[in-house]
């Protein structure tokens, strides 16, 4: 197994990456950028909307309205294929093609799917199920896009002492690494991450081990690479924290540094919620629920941290966050402000204050 782990897929489409140098206005694009939205229905989303990018900023157009609960989703690398997640008790994966006809769906074997991941050559899908604490591991036939046989169900086992969110575990975050034959997990409920091993002919997982173990009552949720060095960032969510992990040659990893990913002085309530690493491998953001802001670390040579910056996400609970190289801007979905906000991103990576953007009722979900 490779030392030098995979930058997981979600990142080229859900991050993207950002390039350090020029001004923004120089990486304004002249014909329409193109994304789609994400929406919870509980929170007045009506489902996938489009959005259109221009010199003069971003518009939402009509949702399309059967798809439901787009918590998370991944393209396939030909751009052909979408995979969106509904995040509900009987959780689906949609299968849609570029302007999101419908091809198929099936069942995530699991409750509240959350997140998914893409194998590096495309062959293999892999899901987080969140409430029910498993993953789900599907072979897929590149010409059609559409999953080949059933689908594998990984199980997690673990705990917390955060009597309200740690009962059981609740997988949320996955990726492949380079290679293919690992496929990480981080699970929130067992303060751990998980590494499955993956036979990359059959598409089967056939063995699983404690990669790393987290703080307890940490909550780790969202997982990035390092593009170069065998270094990835862990965001553990109750404990609004970042951790510097080593990968190690077995898969799994070794702890380092852990900084908090708010400031000093704020005592109330926050959760983190998405990370992300520019192209560069000199940035790291991330948001923080609560107190409403992403922050901006400063990644050394060697992947050390340090804090450079907060600013406000442009509305109230922001959740995922899309990073665009192209027009040199930060998109945030602010699920219960119901909006997109636009943070510009300066020369020296950190961000401009946020103009407010789209309203997205429930928006969630960014995706290209």
């Amino acid at each position: 197994m490779s030392s030098f782990p995979f930058t997981p897929s979600r990142r080229s489409f859900v991050a993207g990456t950002l390039a350090l140098a020029g001004s923004p206005a120089a990486a304004m694009v002249a014909a329409p950028d193109r994304l789609i939205a994400g929406t919870y229905a509980s929170r007045g989303g009506a489902g996938v909307v489009p959005l259109a990018g221009t010199a003069k900023g971003w518009s939402a157009g009509a949702p399309a309205v059967a798809i439901r609960n787009a918590s998370f989703g991944v393209t396939s690398r030909d751009g052909r294929f979408r995979y969106l997640l509904d995040e509900s008790e009987a959780g689906t994966l949609g299968i849609y093609d570029r302007a999101l006809k419908p091809l198929g769906s099936v069942s995530t074997l699991g409750a509240h799917p959350c997140h998914a991941a893409l194998s590096p050559n495309g062959g293999m899908l892999a899901v987080a199920n969140y409430s029910s604490g498993n993953v789900a591991l599907w072979r897929l036939d590149r010409k059609t896009g559409l999953p080949v046989g059933a689908a594998q169900s990984v199980a997690h086992r673990g705990s917390g002492p955060n009597q309200r969110r740690q009962t059981g575990p609740h997988a949320h975050w996955v990726g492949f690494s380079r290679d293919g034959r690992t496929l990480h997990a981080v699970d929130l409920g067992a303060d751990a991450v998980f590494a499955h091993r993956v036979d990359p002919a059959s598409g089967r997982v056939t063995g699983s081990d404690v990669a790393y173990r987290a703080t307890p009552g940490s909550g780790p949720r969202h997982m990035a690479w390092h593009p170069r060095l065998p270094v990835a960032y862990l965001l553990a969510e109750l404990a609004n924290t970042v951790t510097v992990l080593r990968a190690d040659v077995d898969g799994g990893f070794t702890g380092g540094a852990t900084l908090s990913t708010l400031p000093a002085k704020f005592s109330g309530a926050s959760y983190g919620a998405h990370i992300a690493v520019n192209r560069a491998g000199t940035r790291l953001y991330l948001s923080n629920r609560g107190h409403d802001s992403i922050a901006v670390f400063a990644i050394a040579r060697d992947g050390g941290l340090s804090l450079l910056q907060h600013v406000s996400c442009g509305g109230h609970w922001p959740r995922l966050f899309l990073l665009r190289e192209d027009r040199g801007e930060l998109l945030v979905a602010n699920e219960r402000s119901g909006n997109v906000a636009v943070l510009r991103v300066r020369g020296d990576g950190r961000l401009s204050e946020p103009a407010r953007g789209p309203a997205i009722a429930g928006v969630v979900f960014l995706s290209a």
